[in-house]
Order: structure tokens, then C-alpha cells, then sequence
């Protein structure tokens, strides 16, 4: 059983930054791609970034692309997104989730993709 646990989140102005960290407790962290989705309110759950297991591939939303970007370190199980220039229409619940496989596809971005989730974790942009 895979837990994970997101952290980083608060109240930043509009062009700030956030970095934001998933830590896994399952020793098998490493060989599983990760992504991070976001949940604004009234709104449904969205794709934001994702990492194959060796962080060689990565993918993103085209509403973060060259804004946020996901890394990885196996070393300490955490997945992390950093997120610049930040706007407020990136306030949201920010969730990290793992896949069952390692690679990354073109469903990535489809939240039945993803078998565990964590708590998430809330930003907020203020303008």
C-alpha cells in the first residue's frame, strides 16, 4: 500500500513561486511514474505534470507548460513540482498521484490512470 503525502502549499502573490513535494512511503517509489493534478472549486479534477520513473520523460499541461516543471528523486521517494510565475487562476488543491507503470503514455493525463493519491495540498494565488 502506497501512501503519499503532498507539502509546500500557502498563499502566494501573482508571480511568485511554490515548490511543492510528494513524499511516498512504499519502497517501490522508484520504479513508478508520478504525476500532479490540481481541483479548483465547482471544477473538475485537472492534469497538471507528469514524470516516468527515471524522470528521463516528463509531461505537461499546456496551461503550465514553461511555467511549472516536475522532477524527481528516487534517492528520497519524493516527486516534486516547481511552480513559477504563478497566476490566480492556478489556485487549487494540488494533488500528486502514482501510476502503476513506469513509463508514461497518452493517457497520462486522465485521473483513472493514477491507482494512488495523496491528500493534496492547497495553493493559493493571490492577484
Amino acid at each position: 500500500q502506497e501512501q503519499l503525502a503532498e507539502s509546500g502549499g500557502g498563499l502566494v502573490q501573482a508571480g511568485g513561486s511554490l515548490r511543492l513535494s510528494c513524499a511516498a512511503s512504499g519502497r517501490s517509489f522508484s520504479v513508478y511514474a508520478m504525476g500532479w493534478f490540481r481541483q479548483a472549486p465547482g471544477k473538475e479534477r485537472e492534469f497538471v505534470a507528469a514524470i516516468s520513473w527515471s524522470g528521463g520523460s516528463t509531461y505537461y499541461a499546456d496551461s503550465v507548460k514553461g511555467r511549472f516543471t516536475i522532477s524527481r528523486d528516487n534517492a528520497r521517494s519524493t516527486v516534486y513540482l516547481q511552480m513559477n510565475s504563478l497566476k490566480p487562476e492556478d489556485t487549487a488543491v494540488y494533488y500528486c498521484a502514482r501510476q502503476p507503470r513506469g513509463y508514461i503514455n497518452n493517457q497520462v493525463h486522465l485521473p483513472g490512470q493514477y491507482t494512488y493519491w495523496g491528500q493534496g495540498t492547497q495553493v493559493t494565488v493571490s492577484s
